[in-house]
């Protein structure tokens, strides 16, 4: 946080407040890492500032908020591995996600964080939610994270993904990292919140006992839900119940649980989450690449359940997952009309901001942190006089952020990071990820029962 007084004059402000106030030509100051004033730039003078930022045909908005991510998974872009094609989403675990987990260490979670980081940060997003995996060595796993989220500036809600799927020593070691965390009190910009995998990989007494530290804690809680249909037919064979309705009888929904993906979920799933205010977090550009279909997001929002936009370790750039669940709605349900471009920009803001109790984040308000970002179209072609929404999902890329302040401090200036020297760190990173590619070289076992543990 620093002191200076800033003033961002003459752009396009997006509020995303109550009201959803729109300034064509608007104003945001702040000082103190505090929102100070939302205007009209002639409501406000110059001489009142330490620095003034000219926003002429730029968009102001607050950062995006990424509601699930695995900062991690930016380990497997591009990686050659020796495995069989992958046929469903469970052999996907079991041939890709659950072999690299198991050859990380605390120098690859600190590497692949600083990478991902810095590449959420210089596409908009501010704060981000992330899960991180490596069962075998999960110790201090988490403050390597925090060093790498806080070099490069950016938000963190971190945590370690507890899973039984080897046996029930490795959920509670995977549990006490991120209780660990949590009683630190975080580190800087990086806060803690409960992690447990899916429904499918651990039993009720590891879900009682996370649903026990986050309420202790007054902690986030988060889990996979129904990405695949293998969750669901878990719990129908071995609880008689859907997965929803499991999570529900153990004590885990409420309002400080986000759950990830839920994408094969029938109406009384979907009640249940409404009516206990459990919030869930939309992955739609992993789903595609899972194959694993489309959650049903109409019917959701229609019930009032409040969703967010992840990325899920895979794409970070927060305007193309936006973009995708714009469109893959349409699509899946052949009706152009099903979901606006607002809708979809408050679910990269307010509402990822509310699914993780972060009342102060998510919108351009007084009082609020100065989390803010300024976007410049390469090309413009338009006025962006009419549906800014409509422009933000259809028009606007990662590429387009040219400034970015996290706590009233600018990280990013004319989309070059300002806390850490980039090329340098990517030198390290890129050794890191070399080492850990060799180390996957191997074919790795395959799994044919994901939870070794019978209830």
């Amino acid at each position: 946080m620093v002191s200076e007084k800033t003033l961002i004059k003459d752009g396009v402000v997006v509020s995303m407040d109550s009201s959803r106030k729109v300034l064509q030509n608007g104003a945001v100051g702040f000082e103190g890492g505090r929102i100070v004033f939302v205007g009209d730039s002639d409501q406000v003078r110059d001489s009142e500032y330490d620095r003034v930022v000219d926003a002429s045909g730029c968009i102001v908005m607050p950062g995006l908020v990424c509601a699930h991510t695995h900062l991690y998974g930016i380990a497997l872009r591009g990686a050659c591995l020796n495995i069989r094609p992958s046929s469903d989403f469970l052999e996907n675990l079991q041939r890709v996600w659950w072999p690299l987990d198991e050859k990380m260490n605390n120098d690859d979670a600190y590497a692949t964080a600083l990478a991902a980081s810095m590449e959420m940060l210089l596409n908009g997003t501010t704060t981000f939610a992330d899960t991180y995996s490596a069962p075998l060595n999960p110790e201090g796993s988490l403050d390597a994270i925090a060093k790498a989220v806080n070099e490069v500036g950016v938000r963190g809600i971190i945590s370690f993904e507890a899973t039984e799927r080897r046996g029930v020593d490795e959920g509670e070691r995977g549990l006490r990292e991120n209780v660990r965390f949590l009683e630190k009190g975080g580190m800087g910009l990086a806060m803690g919140m409960i992690s447990l995998h899916a429904s499918f990989t651990i039993t009720d007494e590891l879900i009682a006992r996370g649903v026990e530290a986050a309420r202790k804690h007054k902690a986030a809680l988060t889990i996979h839900v129904s990405e695949g249909p293998n969750d669901v037919y878990h719990n129908i064979e071995r609880y008689g119940v859907r997965t929803v309705e499991r999570l529900h009888d153990r004590g885990l929904l409420g309002n400080n649980a986000v759950l990830a993906h839920c994408v094969h979920l029938n109406k009384r799933e979907i009640d249940l989450l409404a009516s206990t205010g459990a919030h869930v977090a939309h992955n739609p550009m992993s789903n595609m690449l899972n194959a694993v279909g489309v959650m049903k997001l109409p019917e959701m929002l229609e019930a009032g359940v409040n969703v967010g936009i992840g990325n899920d370790g895979y794409v970070f750039d927060g305007f193309e997952n936006m973009r995708a669940a714009f469109l893959v709605h349409k699509l899946e349900r052949r009706n152009p009309s099903i979901l606006s471009a607002q809708q979809v920009v408050e679910m990269a803001t307010v509402n990822a901001a509310r699914a993780y109790g972060l009342k102060d984040q998510g919108s351009l308000e007084a009082g609020k942190k100065a989390d803010v970002i300024v976007i410049r179209p390469e090309v413009s072609a338009v006025p962006m006089s009419g549906n800014i929404y409509g422009y933000l999902v259809n028009g606007v890329s990662g590429r387009d952020v040219v400034h970015v302040f996290v706590d009233g401090e600018q990280v990013v200036h004319n989309r070059r990071l300002t806390k850490i020297d980039k090329e340098k760190a990517e030198k390290a990173v890129l050794k890191t990820i070399e080492r850990l590619w060799q180390r996957l070289t191997d074919r790795p076992r395959e799994a044919v029962e994901p939870l070794m543990v019978r209830p």
